[in-house]
């Protein structure tokens, strides 16, 4: 598959006497993709029923002719003003029951039948105008699912929609109150039409009934992404996309996906960095203007599996953004390496956003590859020059890695509902595996938590995942390599109760979570032979062998020799230590590598990413700081 980049591109914010002088340029830098049609619902239909299309064809077909290929987005992240107005009743509702306002974007709620309609006709018409328009190779469905907190809506329409999936899956009233264990402080229901959303109550509501709500939610989202699909598909043969969002946990990624071809993200690193990634003091201040040297990696693996092994990125910081705390400018080069990245770990695409900087409205203090006045910002020559290094890169065919995380949305939820420690997120804890695989030198695959074949790993780490499905149970029992769970994993049941008998149930591993600690920052449980676990400890019992204790005696990771637990959530020196004993079980090599730098191996080729603020010698090579270095494996 070639690698290609793109931008993102706006052509209503600009006079039309700009854009063919636009698209040139576009075409010249090496781009190859350009996204449009986003956020422009209002001008592609003024009026109810009335379309103007004419601008969007000139647009197209201005940057078809330059060369490039056009994503089309649907518009349906910014409904306009008149559809508000005629059902004002589509706004979302906070979980202080506040409707949100008219005036930025996502101003919709997933649950709204007669929104739907509307985007699944805006959606109709744009795939009859453009669907076999020779210069649309791709789609973007909507922009950004649950960006700004919108995926859990408290309204009328939510409350409807959540009675009746709750009649749906239990049938009777008694059902609910057996599975939620509503005797609980006397919360039984006589009927689904008495079931509130699960908001504004006194004190934390069922758990059992957020879990719910919370998968309520989700299939709104999947069924709202699904009526711009079917709208689509008769329409058009190019692939479907959507542009996630990192660290978004509040819906299935995996089930939109299903609906899918490609699965893209929006890479923020500084941003996220400043915003998204916890860190300490001095980590926040030496990846200030290069980002969390795991942060990118993780959600290109992630969002490889979400899209069946096809992967974008759709948005890709190329300077300092708007909407983080703080908004440092990027290091000369990062730009290039996080493109490179990207591709080394199986993108096929890249898209910058944007194409120029906006000199009015929201993002305008958001950079692009060109400034407001269309001088050239810093990150252009470096897009210029990944796309003639792409030239003489061979084929970066993928690779199975020797690793693999499994990672659940609904594990999220799960100790989101109920984290029993103020620090305890299941993102947390999955990304600290993650990082102690990455710091390793090794290369990983993030699977869904549904897997039914573990056969080509050596080494499987499943950290806090609520339930074992039962696929993956069944290929824990003929696994032959080396797999880790917990801590905190198959302790409960779908309904948010602990099971009788106890949790976890490994295939035949007799090991049982007898009781759980979570440790405030000023507490470790230390380990024998040096070590800590902090945020979280689990008490075990069982018969099965104790691999590691602590220096209290208690078992730390306890299992045979395939199937081990884990019992607590080390720190970082700990995991890298668990890490290299287990790949030397496993006859895993891995890598001592200095900070900040990362490895990412392809079928042919290997590349070392920099992200010290300072160059790093390895195996005889400099790589400068920003830097990114390959070399053919043998």
């Amino acid at each position: 598959m070639p690698r290609t980049l793109g931008v993102c591109y706006y052509p209503e914010h600009w006079p039309q006497s700009q854009w063919a002088t636009d698209a040139a340029q576009m075409k010249a830098t090496g781009l190859t993709w350009v996204r449009i049609g986003e956020f422009a619902w209002s001008l592609m239909e003024p009026t109810p029923g009335t379309y103007d299309w004419d601008w969007l064809d000139r647009a197209v077909q201005t940057l078809g002719e330059a060369g490039l290929k056009v994503v089309m987005g649907t518009p349906t992240a910014t409904p306009p003003r008149w559809l508000v107005d005629r059902m004002p009743d589509m706004l979302a509702v906070d979980a202080s029951g506040r409707p949100r306002a008219f005036g930025s974007r996502r101003h919709y709620d997933f649950s709204h039948m007669g929104y739907r309609v509307e985007c699944s006709r805006i959606a109709r018409a744009m795939g009859e105008r453009y669907g076999r328009n020779p210069h649309v190779a791709a789609w973007q469905i909507d922009n950004e699912y649950d960006c700004h907190d919108t995926t859990l809506s408290y309204s009328d329409a939510a409350r409807t929609g959540f009675r009746n999936w709750l009649a749906q899956k239990y049938q009777s009233p008694e059902a609910l109150n057996l599975a939620w264990g509503n005797v609980f402080w006397s919360m039984q229901y006589e009927s689904f039409d008495q079931i509130d959303v699960p908001n504004l109550t006194v004190t934390e509501p069922n758990p059992a009934h957020v879990m719910d709500f919370r998968r309520y939610s989700s299939d709104q989202v999947v069924a709202f992404n699904r009526v711009q699909v079917d709208a689509l598909r008769p329409l058009t043969d190019a692939p479907l996309i959507h542009n996630y969002m990192g660290r978004t946990l509040t819906f299935d990624h995996y089930k939109v996906g299903e609906d899918l071809d490609i699965a893209s993200w929006d890479s923020y690193p500084i941003g996220f960095l400043s915003d998204r990634v916890e860190g300490t003091a001095k980590e926040k201040q030496t990846y200030l203007r290069q980002g969390h040297p795991d942060n990118q990696a993780f959600h290109h693996d992630l969002y490889r599996a979400v899209g069946k092994g096809r992967l974008w990125v759709m948005e890709q910081q190329p300077g300092p953004v708007n909407w983080a705390p703080y908004n440092p400018a990027p290091l000369p080069g990062m730009a290039r390496l996080w493109a490179w990245e990207a591709f080394a770990h199986g993108a096929e695409a890249v898209c910058y956003f944007r194409w120029r900087q906006a000199p009015f409205a929201q993002e305008q203090m958001h950079a692009g590859l060109l400034r407001p006045d269309s001088t050239p910002a810093p990150a252009l020559a470096e897009a210029a020059q990944v796309a003639g290094e792409i030239d003489d890169m061979p084929a970066l065919d993928a690779t199975t890695a020797p690793v693999a995380l499994i990672f659940d949305y609904e594990s999220a939820w799960a100790w989101d509902t109920q984290p029993q420690g103020a620090d305890f997120e299941m993102f947390r804890l999955a990304f600290a595996a993650y990082r102690a695989l990455r710091r390793a030198g090794l290369s990983v695959d993030i699977l869904p938590p549904d897997t039914s074949d573990l056969s080509p790993y050596g080494l499987v780490l499943a950290p806090g995942l609520m339930t074992l499905s039962d696929s993956l149970r069944a290929a824990l029992a003929t696994y032959e390599g080396i797999a880790l769970i917990g801590p905190r994993s198959d302790l409960k049941n779908r309904d948010m109760a602990i099971p009788l008998p106890m949790g976890p149930s490994l295939p035949d591993t007799d090991v049982t979570v007898v009781l759980t600690e979570s440790l405030p920052p000023s507490d470790k449980i230390k380990l024998q032979g040096g070590g800590r676990f902090r945020h979280w400890f689990e008490h075990l019992e069982g018969t099965a062998p104790v691999h590691l204790s602590t220096k209290g005696g208690q078992p730390a990771i306890m299992g045979g020799d395939n199937l081990r637990y884990l019992a607590g959530w080390p720190d970082d020196d700990t995991f890298d230590g668990i890490i290299g004993g287990l790949c030397d079980a496993a006859s895993i090599p891995t890598l001592q590598l200095p900070e900040g730098l990362r490895v990412r191996d392809t079928a042919t080729t290997r590349f070392l990413f920099n992200y010290g603020p300072k160059p790093v010698t390895w195996n005889g090579t400099t790589i400068p700081a920003a830097g990114v270095h390959w070399e053919a494996l043998p």
